[in-house]
């Protein structure tokens, strides 16, 4: 599980099975414990929305809070950057959600 902001949302498309997808960024802050002391995390990932999801991440703006479930994958064969393969999406309201 991921949360954050959403950062870039690209145009939806289709794959060759026509399915629909969605390639995003999000931007995560929040505060962790690590060796026993407060540390203030921030990141960036890449993201993919396919289906019912993509469809409903398709409206989103980019600020927009979401909380992301899902799994971690090599984008490509031949590049391993991760992405996270996202399988469920809740919109959060308000301005205290990551950065």
């Amino acid at each position: 599980m991921l949360a954050g902001k959403l950062l870039e949302l690209s145009s939806l498309r289709y794959t060759p099975a026509g399915i629909p997808a969605l390639n995003f960024r999000i931007a995560h802050a929040s505060e962790q414990i690590e060796a026993g002391t407060q540390r203030s995390v921030e990141c960036e990932m890449p993201a993919l929305a396919l289906g019912q999801t993509a469809l409903l991440l398709a409206g989103a703006k980019p600020g927009d809070g979401l909380r992301l479930t899902g799994f971690i994958a090599a984008k490509s064969l031949k590049s391993r950057t991760p992405v996270l393969h996202v399988n469920e999406i809740e919109f959060l309201e308000g301005m205290n959600h990551g950065i």
